[in-house]
């Protein structure tokens, strides 16, 4: 069988629900591999959730539903406050980026408090502002951003990722609506050790089985690369979401 679309691979899914410091809910999901250990989590970070971004946008999704088997990846999603998604609505209300720091250490102390190993920020659009605003105050290995739009994120918080040991891995759509990666190089050049990498053909939205494995793969080479080449085929049985 292929593995592309909603094809969904064996995991341990587990609902979870966030508890932040100003005391709100927020639902979400922890995916496993199913028999071993994993190797290293994914925190996600989702899409804009007033233009519809929540934790099943497709590639945080599919990340859940495809690496845990394929990279003995953890991967942890869930909807920032005000947001709704079939697993349920967070508590609260969008906050512009603000407040969404609460809902980001609610995360990071699940992870911790579940002994997850090796967390990475994983944010995709409004996400990476997100990580970029507020990743440097948690025990991460770094970020990976995934169509920045750099809205939201002032010169001074990026700048202040220069130099240290955090990784800043920036996946840029050749045609973006919002950040090129000609433009890109010129936010993140206050980052030396930034790797950005430009996304031919790529949009914003990364829409398609290419574009979906391209970012799936660009991942799991930061993340866990003995786990590479992700295999586009699955003969054994498949798991529920």
């Amino acid at each position: 069988m292929d593995i592309r679309g909603p094809v969904v691979l064996p995991a341990r899914r587990e609902e979870i629900e966030l508890r932040t410091l100003d005391d709100l809910t927020l639902v979400g999901e922890l995916a496993l591999p199913q028999e071993t250990e994993a190797v290293a989590t994914l925190v996600t970070l989702h899409p804009l959730p007033t233009a519809g971004g929540f934790m099943d946008s497709h590639i945080l999704r599919k990340a859940a539903a495809r690496l845990p088997a394929l990279a003995d990846l953890a991967v942890l999603r869930f909807n920032t406050r005000g947001t709704s998604s079939p697993r349920g609505t967070s508590e609260g209300e969008f906050d512009g980026g603000g407040a969404e720091s609460f809902d980001l250490a609610a995360a990071m102390d699940f992870v911790r408090e579940r002994q997850l190993p090796r967390p990475w920020l994983v944010g995709w659009s409004f996400g990476t502002e997100v990580a970029l605003k507020y990743g440097l105050d948690h025990d991460v290995e770094g970020v990976i951003l995934l169509s920045p739009p750099l809205h939201r994120t002032t010169p001074e918080e990026i700048a202040a990722w220069a130099g240290d040991s955090r990784r800043v891995i920036v996946l840029v759509p050749e045609f973006d609506d919002y950040l090129r990666p000609d433009a890109a190089a010129d936010r993140f050049a206050a980052v030396p050790d930034a790797v950005l990498i430009a996304v031919e053909g790529g949009k914003h939205l990364w829409v398609g089985e290419n574009q979906t494995r391209r970012v799936l793969t660009e991942i799991v080479a930061v993340v866990n690369p003995d786990a590479l080449p992700l295999p586009t085929e699955w003969d054994g049985p498949l798991g529920q979401e």
